[in-house]
């Protein structure tokens, strides 16, 4: 894999003092660099994480399918469920397991419940998985190694008021 470029400047910083220029300093031009870097950051974890569960033949979304479904109560969740969970589209989570099912790592069962839906399984092997992944993770302290324990605490509360502002769920 290749070293990123690296640009000798913050170019969110730039898009910043353009944004003001441009728009002047009333404008929201803080939020959108914050909500830019934000982005930013996501799109970089992203990225790492997919490399780590690339090592494991899985990538980042089919491994959160992997825990979601280690931490049911009995190892099975309804499509359905996988998606609201995953917060994804139903055409994504089924996608998602299907590939899972290719590689072993789940089963899909049929609900007795309902007809038309099933259950995905997570089997042995996606348990020896997902614990491989999640160990390599957090050896890579999932990519935060340079923030302290307080700035840690003070990043997911800050982000928490976001996603309460946002109605992501009750508070």
């Amino acid at each position: 894999m290749r070293e990123p470029v690296r640009l000798p400047f913050d170019p969110i910083e730039r898009a910043r003092e353009l944004w003001v220029a441009r728009w002047g300093e009333g404008s929201r031009a803080t939020s959108m660099a914050t909500a830019t870097s934000v982005m930013r950051v996501q799109q970089l974890l992203l990225g790492r994480f997919d490399a780590i569960a690339g090592r494991h033949g899985l990538t980042f979304a089919r491994y959160e399918a992997l825990v979601l479904l280690a931490f049911s109560r009995e190892g099975r969740l309804s499509m359905s469920k996988v998606g609201e969970r995953l917060m994804v589209h139903p055409t994504s989570a089924t996608n998602i397991v299907q590939r899972l099912v290719a590689q072993g790592f789940v089963e899909r069962v049929p609900n007795p419940a309902d007809r038309r839906g099933a259950f995905a399984v997570i089997t042995d092997s996606g348990r020896v998985a997902m614990e491989a992944v999640t160990r390599d993770l957090d050896e890579a302290d999932f990519g935060l190694a340079s923030l302290s324990e307080e700035q840690h605490a003070l990043l997911f509360s800050l982000l928490r008021e976001v996603r309460v502002g946002s109605r992501d769920f009750l508070p």
